[in-house]
C-alpha cells in the first residue's frame, strides 16, 4: 500500500488520550474539501481564533475555504483571483487558487496535515515520544512545523540556510528544532543527507515526513486542491471545452496532483510542470542555483506523476524577482495603476510569494505556447504570499539600485508582456520516459527505492489510480480516533 495504513492500537491509544488532554479533535478529508460538514461548535469558536495562532482548532482551517480575514471569520467560497490581462498579457483567463488564507500562511499545511494525520490515527508516529522531521525547502517544514505545535507533538524543521529570514524568524516560534542546511533552494540533496544523519542518530525517536516520496502530500493535493479548482469551475460556470491547462511548479509534485484530478475529470487538459531556468532539471538534466524559493529541483520527486505530465515550463529567477519588486513597491502599484489595472487587482498583488509569481509565468507561457483564446482558462496556484519575502526587496535595492517607474515600465514590458514560449517543452512519450527515468538516480540510488516500483510508477496504470480509492479509509480512521478522543 502507497499509505502505511496499519494500525499499532497501543501507540493509537497513547495518541487518542495526548488529544483528549489537549482538546483536539482531527478534520477529515471530506471536512477539508467541503467546510459545511464542519460541525457548528468549531465554527463558533473559531471566531475568536486568529489565523495563525497556534490554536487546535485551526486545524479546521485546512481548506481553501476561509474567509480572507486575519482573525476569527468562517467559511466562503474557495479563495481564487483572476490575473487581469493587464498584468498577463494573454488573451487568456488565468485564474489562481490563493494560499494566503491557510493557517501560517501557505498551503503546505494542508500536504503535512495529510502526511501527520494519518500516522497519527493509525500509530505509525507516536506523539509523545518521537519526534516529526520535517525536511523541506521552506514552506512544507513551516506547515508540518505549525501543525505538530497545534497536535503537541514535537518537531524538526530542516531547511537551506539562503531561505529568507523570515521563515526562520517565524519557525522559531512553532518550531522544536531548526537545523539549517547547507546551499539555497536547490540544494535538496543536501536536506536528504540530513535526514539519513538524523536517523542514525535518533532512529526510533524520530519519524521523518519527506514531502517528496510522501504519498499523502500527492493525496491531500488530488483531493483537496483539485476539488476546489472543480469548485470554482462550476461556480463560474466555465464550460469543460474551454478548461485548457493547469501550471503548478514541480516542487515536491504534490500540488501537481491537482491537475492529476483535473485531467480524470477533463481528459484533454494540459498540465504544466514549472522550474527554474537557471536550475532546468526537466528541461535539459541540468542542475543549479536559482531564488524561486519553496519549489526545490536537481531532482525528479518520487510522487511526481510525470506521464500525466504534458508540458515543462522553465522561469528565469530574474524575472520573478524583478515581478515580486513590481508588486510589492510604491512605484510598481503607481505604474500599475497608470496602464488601467483596478484597485482591486492592485490589492491582491500582496497575495503572491517568489513561487506564486513563478507558477504565474507558467500559466502564461502555457496560454501563449497553446495561442489560448479569450474564454480559455489556466488555473494555477499562489502557494503563499509576500509577507514571507519581504526583507527581499532591501536585498533587491542593494543589489539593482532603487525602484522606480522607469524600472516599473521595464519590468511590465520584459517579464510580463514579453514572457515568451522560450524554454517551454510540450512532453512526447520519450520526452516524458527520459524524465521519469530521472527518478532512478535519486529515489533508487540514494533513497532505497526498488527498481521494481519505479516501474510500477510508469508501467501499471492502476498505480496512481490507487491513491484517491485511500481517502475514505484514511477518513474512516480519523473519525474512529477522534470517537476514541471524545469517550
Amino acid at each position: 500500500m502507497l499509505i502505511n495504513l496499519k494500525k499499532k492500537p497501543q501507540i493509537i491509544r497513547k495518541n487518542a488520550e495526548r488529544c483528549r488532554e489537549k482538546g483536539i479533535v482531527l478534520p477529515t478529508f471530506a471536512e477539508m474539501k467541503d467546510p459545511s460538514l464542519i460541525p457548528q461548535d468549531i465554527k463558533d469558536r473559531l471566531r475568536n481564533v486568529g489565523l495563525w495562532d497556534v490554536n487546535p482548532l485551526n486545524l479546521y482551517r485546512i481548506n481553501w475555504h476561509n474567509e480572507p480575514k486575519e482573525s476569527g471569520g468562517g467559511y466562503g467560497p474557495v479563495n481564487f483571483i483572476e490575473i487581469p490581462r493587464e498584468i498577463t498579457g494573454t488573451k487568456a483567463r488565468i485564474l489562481a487558487l490563493a494560499g494566503k488564507w491557510f493557517p501560517c500562511g501557505v498551503h503546505k499545511v494542508g500536504a503535512t496535515y495529510a502526511c501527520l494525520a494519518p500516522a497519527l490515527v493509525t500509530g505509525n508516529f507516536d506523539a509523545v515520544e518521537q519526534q516529526a522531521v520535517w525536511p523541506s525547502t521552506g514552506n512544507y517544514c513551516r506547515g508540518g512545523a505549525y501543525n505538530s505545535a497545534l497536535l503537541g507533538c514535537k518537531s524538526i524543521a530542516i531547511l537551506p540556510e539562503d531561505m529568507s529570514q523570515e521563515r526562520f524568524n517565524w519557525l522559531k516560534t512553532v518550531a522544536g528544532e531548526i537545523i539549517a542546511t547547507p546551499g539555497c533552494e536547490s540544494n535538496v540533496k543536501e536536506i536528504f543527507d540530513k535526514c539519513h544523519e538524523l536517523d542514525e542518530e535518533r532512529g526510533a525517536h524520530i519519524v521523518i515526513f519527506n514531502q517528496f516520496e510522501q504519498f499523502e502530500n500527492y493525496l491531500w493535493h488530488y483531493e483537496v486542491t483539485g476539488s476546489a479548482i472543480l469548485e470554482v469551475i462550476r461556480s463560474l460556470g466555465i464550460k469543460a471545452d474551454r478548461i485548457k491547462g493547469y501550471a503548478s511548479s514541480t516542487g515536491s509534485g504534490g500540488t501537481l496532483a491537482a491537475g492529476d484530478h483535473l485531467k480524470d475529470v477533463y481528459p484533454g487538459i494540459k498540465i504544466g510542470a514549472g522550474e527554474a531556468l537557471q536550475c532546468p532539471t526537466l528541461l535539459r538534466n541540468g542542475f543549479g542555483a536559482h531564488r524561486i524559493e519553496g519549489i526545490g529541483d536537481k531532482h525528479v520527486p518520487w510522487i511526481h506523476n510525470v506521464r500525466n505530465t504534458d508540458m515543462v515550463l522553465s522561469i528565469d529567477d530574474q524575472d520573478c524577482m524583478d515581478i515580486y519588486r513590481l508588486f510589492n513597491e510604491k512605484d510598481g502599484h503607481d505604474y500599475l495603476r497608470s496602464i488601467g489595472v483596478k484597485e482591486e487587482d492592485i490589492a491582491n498583488l500582496q497575495l503572491f510569494g517568489i513561487s506564486g509569481i513563478g507558477n504565474m509565468l507558467s500559466a502564461i507561457k502555457m496560454a501563449k505556447y497553446y495561442e489560448l483564446e479569450e474564454d480559455d482558462v489556466v488555473f494555477t496556484i499562489l502557494t503563499d504570499s509576500s509577507v514571507m519575502y519581504t526583507s527581499r526587496l532591501a536585498e533587491l535595492t542593494e543589489q539593482q539600485g532603487p525602484f522606480n517607474a522607469t524600472e516599473a515600465a521595464k519590468v511590465h514590458a520584459s517579464a510580463l508582456m514579453h514572457q515568451g514560449i522560450d524554454n517551454a517543452l510540450e512532453l512526447g512519450y520519450y520526452d516524458r520516459l527520459r524524465i521519469h527515468n530521472l527518478k532512478y538516480y535519486t529515489w533508487v540510488e540514494q533513497q532505497g527505492k526498488t527498481y521494481e516500483e519505479l516501474n510500477r510508477q510508469w508501467y501499471d496504470r492502476d498505480y496512481w489510480k490507487e491513491l484517491p480509492k485511500l481517502t475514505k479509509k484514511i477518513d474512516k480512521l480519523i473519525t474512529a480516533f477522534n470517537t476514541m478522543v471524545l469517550s
